[in-house]
């Protein structure tokens, strides 16, 4: 699956601020270069797996790639037309090509049960839609206003910037039939809790009165409450993880963490100016707006460790964290020990490749020169990324199975993933 989550498209972005610079460890320069050398060396004695050569495929101007299984999905605009085409390939041929309706561009892509589903906008400040073509032979089969998200064997439609749809609703892939609706007042915010297969609840989230639960599957009600009884909190920030509703009041100053099933409080925290919390390993990491994060126990909200440099968690393992600073310019990847935030081991200045489908394994790029890099796989037991092949491309992007970078004439190269 190759979709953006959209979220509540919101044009607010992370609080400004640079956090600090890690410390720099004597002699890093040297052991960094040392790094290298050994990955190349291994990487040259290595005997290379048989998998098929890298293939190029046609790309342009304003073309996206997006990944789903063993195919690419190539948005790209239309060579006659105004407006943009959806074309489908299959180890480097090209499967079939067809018009997107209207001129608005396409910003996910992803296969599920025999149907192309694509999400953009109609066309320039229009609203946004979901269209569906045959998986297999590329025929438009139905378009709705909305953008769709995977829900087990099914899509959530939610309506999104501008849309006079007042209901989410729940639709089949192949002929996009709604299942079933849920109406959504004018003062509730629509949010989504995640699970394996996609979305699992719904949340209505109001200004004031009662939040609602819902199931994705059925759409029932699971339940409803008053988070304030007293009266508006003011302003807060809403968001779900580990199974919990978070609620950031203020600027940031206190969370408060409610079981999703059951609304009832489980914990409340003070963590000054944070701005996001996420699940880390067995752990939730929650960000602070300026620099650093906190680790907590997602069952007490006690503070397991705390760090002034990472600020973002990027893959987790047997109880180890992969963790950056995430900034311009800051000191590479470490990884850290998950329980107490101990720092196992500097990887040095990798680039974390991004996830086109959400089982798609972590990946790190090293660049090389000449238009050339290493990918590699990091290993949080603390030793140097296994390094697995060379690439050449930049703005890679990683599948399940494939690997897709763009070339600088803007056509893509596709390799099947080590």
């Amino acid at each position: 699956m190759a979709v953006i989550d959209l979220g509540e498209l919101r044009d607010d972005a992370p609080a400004p601020g640079a956090p600090l610079r890690p410390p720099r460890a004597v002699g890093r320069p040297f052991r960094s270069a040392v790094v290298l050398l050994v990955a190349l060396v291994t990487l040259a004695a290595a005997a290379p797996p048989q998998r098929p050569a890298p293939r190029r495929i046609p790309g342009g101007s304003g073309a996206a790639a997006f990944l789903s299984g063993d195919r690419v999905y190539v948005v790209r605009p239309a060579a006659h037309r105004v407006g943009r085409d959806v074309v489908a390939y299959h180890e480097g041929r090209r499967l079939w090509r067809a018009a997107m309706p209207g001129a608005g561009d396409g910003v996910g892509v992803w296969e599920q049960g025999g149907r192309v589903l694509t999400v953009g906008r109609a066309g320039a400040g229009e609203e946004w839609e979901t269209v569906a073509f045959d998986a297999g032979t590329g025929a438009l089969r139905w378009r709705q206003p909305g953008v769709a998200f995977p829900a087990g064997a099914a899509l959530l439609l939610r309506p999104v910037g501008g849309s006079t749809s007042t209901a989410v609703r729940r639709l089949a892939p192949a002929d996009g039939r709604t299942l079933w609706t849920a109406p959504v007042a004018p003062h509730q915010n629509v949010q989504f809790s995640y699970g394996p297969s996609g979305v699992d609840r719904i949340l209505l989230v109001p200004n004031s009165g009662e939040t609602v639960v819902l199931d994705a599957v059925s759409g029932a009600r699971l339940v409803a409450r008053d988070l304030h009884p007293q009266g508006p909190p003011g302003a807060r920030a809403m968001q779900s993880a580990d199974g919990l509703l978070l609620e950031i009041l203020g600027a940031g100053a206190t969370v408060n963490a409610y079981e999703l099933d059951t609304l009832r409080l489980r914990w409340t925290a003070e963590l000054p100016q944070v701005s996001y919390l996420r699940r880390c390993g067995a752990l939730l990491c929650a960000t602070r707006g300026t620099a650093g994060m906190w680790a907590l126990d997602p069952a007490t909200g006690a503070v397991r460790w705390s760090s002034d440099l990472w600020t973002q968690v990027l893959g987790s393992a047997a109880g180890r964290l992969l963790v950056a600073a995430g900034r311009s310019g800051a000191e590479g990847l470490s990884v850290l020990n998950e329980a107490d935030g101990r720092l196992v081991a500097e990887l040095g200045d990798w680039d974390v490749v991004p996830q086109g489908e959400a089982a798609g394994p972590l990946l790190l790029t090293r660049p090389l020169g000449a238009g050339r890099a290493l990918l590699a796989e990091p290993d949080l037991s603390g030793r140097p990324p296994v390094v697995r092949d060379v690439l050449t491309g930049t703005d890679c992007t990683a599948g399940t199975t494939l690997l897709v970078c763009r070339e600088p004439g803007g056509d893509f190269t596709v390799r099947r993933l080590p």
